[in-house]
């Protein structure tokens, strides 16, 4: 079993998940689903990586990076990428809200 598949049955266990349910709501074959859980792909496609990590609620990072040990460091990183793409007065609306949260503790 690769670290990918590894995650990826667990993921899916965790959320409830038939091999069926995961397939058809990442838009794949159950197949595929289990390829990628039992045996080593030699290159997983990166679409249908991303579709099942999507649904799975973490970043295709965290499916194929096996660096990334914590689900936090894999949902921190997806939420950083939308930050530094903001525009400058969305990124200073979201500072001015983390202040107002972080006051209220």
């Amino acid at each position: 079993m690769t670290a990918l598949g590894d995650r990826i049955r667990e993921l899916r266990k965790k959320k409830g998940y038939t091999l069926e349910k995961l397939a058809e709501l990442a838009e794949s074959s159950k197949s595929y689903i289990w390829e990628l859980e039992n045996k080593q792909p030699p290159r997983p496609s990166a679409d249908k990586v991303a579709k099942i990590a999507r649904v799975l609620g973490v970043t295709a990072e965290y499916l194929l990076d096996p660096d990334v040990t914590e689900f936090a460091d894999a949902t921190d990183e997806a939420f950083y990428r939308k930050y530094r793409r903001m525009d400058p007065a969305t990124k200073e609306r979201f500072r001015r809200m983390i202040e107002v949260w972080d006051e209220k503790k």
